[in-house]
């Protein structure tokens, strides 16, 4: 008897590598946040920092962050109005309260709507996670910021934000 095995052993690793993608978007219990996939927003965000998932914040966050460019947490990040546009209108798409739900509610648990929070790292769910990360780590020349991400998630970029 002969086995289709070539068949087989391509069906099996398919549905293997499904689930172990399927299990890395809901691993860590909300530890994954849709990366920008927009290429304009990709670009611009990305240019000076990770550029964060918008289910990580709430719709007004992000009108908010795209009025004020031009003091951007100390920089000036002004761009086109066209170009701010197009970017607050993704932001706002795929927010945590809105289009993201499903990814950032558990982020944004304790946070009010009308609070329009602008860091991340301020969030009550970030705080409590982050609780037993020592202050020596935060200022670590490979780290220097709370929203270095990268620094710490080795796949941040793709969305995962386990330990």
């Amino acid at each position: 008897m002969t086995f289709p095995t070539r068949p087989l052993v391509l069906g099996l690793l398919a549905v293997g590598f499904s689930a172990l993608i399927f299990s890395r978007a809901q691993a860590g219990g909300g530890h994954y946040y849709p990366p920008v996939t927009d290429p304009v927003v990709k670009e611009e965000c990305g240019s000076c920092h990770l550029a964060f998932p918008a289910s990580m914040l709430p719709a007004a966050s992000w009108q908010r962050m795209m009025q004020e460019l031009d003091n951007h947490f100390g920089d000036n990040a002004s761009v086109d109005p066209a170009l701010a546009k197009k970017i607050t209108a993704y932001l706002v798409a795929n927010a945590g309260d809105t289009g993201g739900q499903a990814y950032g509610s558990k982020l944004l648990r304790g946070v009010t709507p009308a609070s329009a929070p602008q860091r991340i790292t301020s969030l009550p769910k970030w705080v409590r996670e982050h609780r037993e990360v020592p202050d020596w780590e935060w200022r670590h020349k490979d780290v220097r910021s709370k929203a270095n991400c990268t620094a710490c998630h080795a796949d941040a970029e793709l969305g995962h934000y386990e330990d």
